[in-house]
């Protein structure tokens, strides 16, 4: 059997040769594997139904089998982001910066790859080709080291990635499956500083603080989502309850959904009853602080757990607050710097929640379901990073490159009078 070891040294190979490829072809190999999972679809889906039914004996969460599942119109949608991807402009011809120097010495800050990105994530088989193809674009050759729990539909969607790769007369091994075996190859994964340039988590807290804690492989972090709506004062009460809903409901098992509502106790006491009702109907657990539940008996007690918790679900923590200033250090305090929202028409308010808050995303009037790589015009997305180096927020193709400098002379030589690198 290959080892992870042989595997990442193979993409390595993959990385250097892709840089032989121009940006045209590397388009029409993203065409050309997006044309090959729908000439595969039956096989994918059948591929996919086997590991959704192994999951449901394994009693898996409900939000997981939805990560889980594959459906025709998913993978329609997973082929049609491939072709997005490839009308997105080309990160590495951006024009480089240029100084020219008082000698003539010329310098040039230009876009490159990181080489091999190596993407470690759970049960998402979309993941599995969306990674693929920001890596493919930005000139990356991948490792991808999904879950058990998908490794049927993964292994097939790889293969057919590979046989895109070929049509497309670009290396297959620039898109390689590290079978999810043994927990083991996550930690050698990020052991392999020199073959491996940059280690991506995306799945839960255990799962990044692996990585984070056992690389010694430069590692882009992304993060778990505990994200906030904060109802001030004077927001109005149509937006606030259509926004919470949305933000709540619309795919609750997903990390740019919210799990806390912090209501200003101004609006709490003339609109929290309808807000409470409206959740209620549309199946939302809600906790609630003692004056969430005075308004409606169904809302349960929250507890210290409940505001720190990522419910997934249907679920959604409330708590009454006197200000902004309130509202901010809850945030802070059980935040994940992922994705938080102000609901007001005061400017001062919101100025103010925008400087106090921490966090990728700060939303104004809106739900925070809109922090997505798509959404925010990048095409697909590797992962929504909460660090603050080297990208933060939805990591689309420019963050999976680096720089290099070139400079150009015509025989300059360091003499005296110039300054000295510290």
């Amino acid at each position: 059997m290959t080892t992870t070891k042989q595997l990442a040294l193979q993409s390595k190979a993959a990385s250097k040769s892709l840089s032989s490829f121009t940006a045209a072809e590397r388009n029409d190999a993203l065409q050309a594997i997006a044309n090959v999972l729908l000439d595969h679809k039956v096989d994918i889906l059948a591929a996919n139904q086997e590991d959704v039914e192994l999951a449901k004996k394994n009693d898996v969460s409900r939000e997981m089998l939805d990560r889980l599942t594959l459906t025709e119109e998913r993978l329609q949608s997973i082929s049609q982001g491939l072709v997005h991807v490839k009308t997105l402009p080309d990160p590495l011809s951006q024009s480089p910066s240029r100084y020219v120097r008082d000698d003539g010495l010329i310098i040039e800050n230009h876009r490159v790859p990181f080489g091999v990105i190596a993407m470690v994530y759970e049960a998402r088989p979309n993941v599995t080709v969306d990674a693929a193809g920001l890596c493919l674009k930005s000139g990356n050759s991948v490792l991808l080291r999904g879950s058990s729990s998908a490794q049927k539909t993964n292994r097939i969607l790889v293969t057919c990635m590979q046989e895109g790769l070929k049509n497309a007369g670009l290396p297959a091994d620039a898109i390689t499956l590290v079978p999810p075996h043994t927990r083991e190859n996550v930690k050698e994964l990020g052991q392999l500083r020199g073959i491996v340039d940059v280690m991506i988590p995306r799945g839960g807290a255990a799962l990044i603080q692996t990585v984070v804690q056992n690389s010694t492989v430069p590692v882009l972090e992304t993060g778990e989502g505990n994200c906030h709506l904060f109802i001030d004062q004077s927001a109005r009460e149509d937006m606030a309850i259509s926004v919470a809903i949305d933000a709540k409901t619309d795919r609750p098992s997903v990390c740019n959904a919210i799990e806390t509502i912090l209501i200003n106790e101004d609006w709490l006491s003339r609109h929290g009853k309808e807000l409470l009702q409206a959740l209620l109907a549309k199946g939302v657990t809600i906790y609630g602080d003692e004056d969430v539940q005075r308004l409606d008996d169904r809302v349960k007690q929250a507890t210290e757990e409940d505001w720190a918790k990522e419910y997934l679900d249907p679920i959604v923590a409330i708590k009454c607050v006197s200000s902004v200033a309130e509202a901010a250090q809850h945030i802070d305090k059980y935040g994940t710097k992922h994705s938080e929202a102000i609901i007001s028409e005061d400017d001062e308010h919101v100025e103010q929640f925008r400087h106090l808050i921490d966090a990728a995303a700060v939303y104004h009037n809106a739900s925070t379901r809109f922090t997505d790589g798509a959404e925010f015009g990048f095409g697909a997305e590797i992962g929504i990073s909460t660090q603050k180096l080297h990208a933060r927020g939805p990591l689309g193709l420019e963050a999976l490159t680096t720089n290099k400098y070139y400079i150009t002379g015509t025989g300059q030589t360091k003499g005296s009078g110039t300054h000295d690198a510290q």
